[in-house]
């Protein structure tokens, strides 16, 4: 059960902003303490983009830099109310974003994440722009604290949003959960541990992502306010590095410390909780839960075997039915053999849409649906099995699926 009245009153509670201050298209010094980083960074603002900070190296390095969008603690229009923490993220090589002017007041909307994906994509195409070429808009994430996280979770069904975000937050209400039936990109949740205000929230989310969805979570008991104010953003600031570097520049060994049963996050003084995570097309990691999710309703439906050295079969399963719409997941397993691909047919019940899918390539949302693997789930080896997830408007009860393996 979500604790409403408890979180909205620390969501609620934005910090006392600071004097107002105008910081325009310069960079500022960085801090007495340097950023870990390889890249020193500052911040600036952009006329083409009021209401924002913008960090970033203070040299742009050759690589192109991803993007990362935040709302900030509080809603907080103040851009460097998680300043520590988000230089940190700037100096290994990201252009982050932040909600809100620098020391500005008032507070923010999702609509804001909005903005700052849209000014970063246009500035990398426009010429005579000092982000011209220079930025990844393929990678881009999305992330906020507390009431900054609600912001995160609004925008995440943006399709040029890769991963997003959650620290120290929550969805406040079961009507909201919406927005968890709809996640198709990879997510991860940084949190307080049980003296956390979210953590209850966070722990609910969790329990009711898409079957085969790839998440994270990790608990770090410091309470709801984290560690975003200490030298270089704490502990927060170290694991969002590796996780952005793993999720929005392909880097495995940062992402070793949140994939596995030995990942480097696992036996230490994180609480760590991983789904459908792999490396390279690896095997997933296990799934432990704290809280179960809805148990399923499976509709198995055998594959035949091909008749070839490569196989594969696929069953059915009803994850959540509710007036009007649904939420079902797709179990792929290999046969006696390695295969490279796979690919679905998946007939809906009569008057059944997909609305949004995950883990898959969809040729259609109506009738008989093709599905074919996404790059990073397609090779199985013998027995392995790997799965997708849809939602769809309709009953979910009485559809089939069968598997051609590639």
């Amino acid at each position: 059960m979500r604790k409403r009245s408890i979180i909205s009153a620390v969501l609620a509670a934005v910090v006392a902003p600071v004097c107002a201050g105008v910081v325009a298209l310069t960079m500022t010094p960085s801090a007495a303490v340097a950023d870990s980083g390889p890249y020193p960074a500052g911040y600036e603002t952009s006329t083409g983009l009021p209401n924002h900070t913008i960090y970033r190296p203070g040299t742009l390095p050759s690589e192109k830099l991803p993007i990362y969008v935040w709302g900030n603690g509080g809603c907080s229009a103040n851009g460097l109310s998680q300043q520590n923490f988000l230089r940190e993220i700037a100096s290994y090589g990201f252009l982050v974003i932040a909600s809100g002017n620098p020391n500005g007041s008032g507070s923010t909307t999702s609509q804001m994440l909005t903005q700052s994906i849209d000014w970063a994509v246009a500035e990398n195409s426009r010429q005579g722009s000092k982000y011209y070429g220079r930025l990844d808009t393929g990678k881009i994430a999305a992330g906020g604290f507390s009431c900054g996280g609600l912001e995160a979770y609004a925008v995440s069904n943006d399709s040029r949003i890769t991963t997003t975000t959650i620290f120290s937050s929550g969805l406040l209400n079961d009507s909201d959960d919406y927005q968890l039936r709809r996640l198709t990109k990879p997510i991860a949740y940084f949190i307080g541990g049980p003296s956390d205000i979210a953590y209850q929230n966070a722990l609910d989310d969790w329990g009711k992502l898409p079957a085969g969805l790839p998440a994270f979570m990790g608990n770090l008991n410091v309470g709801h306010g984290g560690t975003y104010g200490q030298t270089n953003g704490g502990e927060f600031g170290r694991v969002a590095v590796l996780y952005l570097k793993w999720r929005l520049k392909g880097d495995t060994t940062a992402g070793a410390n949140f994939v596995g049963a030995n990942c480097g996050l696992c036996n230490t003084q994180w609480q760590v909780q991983q789904k459908n995570l792999t490396l390279d097309g690896g095997t997933p990691s296990p799934t432990p839960t704290v809280s179960p999710s809805p148990s399923p309703s499976p509709s198995p439906s055998p594959t035949p075997s091909n008749g070839g050295p490569r196989a594969c079969s696929a069953t059915y399963s009803v994850q959540d039915q509710w007036a009007g719409g649904f939420v079902a997941a797709v179990n792929v397993t290999a046969a006696g053999t390695a295969i490279d691909g796979w690919r679905v047919a998946l007939t809906l019940p009569a008057g059944a849409t997909i609305t949004s899918l995950w883990n898959g390539v969809n040729s259609g949302t109506g009738g008989t649906v093709t599905v074919t693997n996404q790059s990073y789930n397609g090779r199985l080896s013998a027995g392995q099995s790997t799965g997708f997830g849809f939602q769809a408007n309709g009953t979910g009860a009485g559809a089939t699926v069968t598997c051609t393996a590639g």
